[in-house]
């Protein structure tokens, strides 16, 4: 099953709780929030007060993606807060390891981000310790930019990776995912898609009608893997 994350970063900030209530009854899971600090990405978003506001009133996964300086002081933050899976940048840190093994000992799965241009070899090492693997199809910062075409190709690539070292990862993708680009990553072989404007800015806001846009792109990519 391919899950459909939506971003958060699109829905509308002074009607929040309705987009996610929409989204919910819509059958959505699980939501993609977005940490940025100003400094990694040249945006700021949201923070620990917001992730355990909606640990305390949804019932769904929370899917926490730090695109911050200092994950290693944070990431264990996050978790406490009510965060399901703290994702963090190879980029960010060069403590990779030790920031993994603490977002696990505080009880939440942990993922690990590539950006556009980070070669997908960097991965090898923590492959067979995480979670999660988020690769960014587009840079980092904001929402509502165009898909890099190049990232199908290294969601392939990080597919025969994971097949070579025999370990089961979900792979999961983040920019510019529309019901026209859902079907062609869903067949390269991922397996969540975040998706913020294509769920709570396209279509006159018509988020219903969105979220089911994007599991058809999903069914017909799925149809081309199989």
């Amino acid at each position: 099953m391919v899950r459909i994350s939506p971003s958060i970063l699109s829905a509308d900030p002074l009607d929040l709780r309705s987009d996610i209530d929409r989204a919910l009854r819509s059958g959505i899971d699980m939501f993609h929030i977005d940490v940025m600090d100003g400094h990694f990405v040249p945006n700021i978003t949201f923070g620990l007060p917001l992730v355990g506001a909606l640990s305390k009133h949804l019932d769904a996964q929370l899917d926490v993606h730090l695109m911050i300086t200092d994950p290693e002081g944070y990431a264990p933050l996050f978790v406490k807060a009510g965060a399901d899976i703290v994702t963090v940048h190879v980029e960010a840190t060069e403590h990779l390891d030790r920031v993994l093994s603490s977002i696990r000992e505080c009880g939440a799965k942990c993922g690990v981000t590539l950006n556009p241009n980070t070669p997908i070899d960097a991965l090898r090492g923590v492959l067979d310790r995480v979670d999660l693997v988020l690769i960014m199809s587009v840079d980092p910062g904001f929402g509502g930019q165009s898909f890099i075409r190049g990232s199908l190709e290294r969601v392939r690539e990080l597919v025969r990776m994971r097949d070579d070292l025999g370990v089961d990862v979900p792979i999961e993708i983040d920019g510019g995912m529309t019901p026209l680009t859902v079907p062609d990553v869903v067949e390269a072989g991922v397996d969540i898609v975040v998706a913020g404007s294509a769920v709570f800015s396209a279509n006159g806001r018509d988020i219903e009608k969105n979220i089911e846009a994007l599991r058809q792109g999903i069914r017909q990519g799925l149809d081309r893997r199989n």
